[in-house]
């Protein structure tokens, strides 16, 4: 709690890394409910506009070395739940 962590994601593509690899971060509350997007990336980073994440999330990936990590500052308890990365890199997935 309090201290920024680091969620890492690593991947591996049999196609060559082009300008469509997508980078999605969902998450799921421990409570259950839908899971949400809260993290974009296709060429830059899109961090979330709205939610509980906004302003708390950093990219910290390198797509070139197969890296699709993001960061959350400030993380809480509240902020406990499945967090899901999933790359695609067409037309692997």
């Amino acid at each position: 709690v309090g201290e920024q962590v680091l969620l890492k994601c690593s991947f591996k593509s049999s196609s060559p890394i082009t300008e469509s690899l997508l980078v999605d971060w969902t998450y799921r509350p421990l409570t259950g409910g839908q899971m949400e997007t809260i993290f974009h990336y296709q060429s830059v980073p899109y961090p979330p506009t709205a939610g509980k994440f906004k302003d708390r999330i950093s990219w910290f990936g390198n797509v070139a070395r197969g890296d699709a990590s993001i960061a959350i500052q400030s993380p809480a308890l509240s902020d406990n739940g499945t967090f899901i990365c999933s790359v695609k890199n067409p037309p692997d997935v």
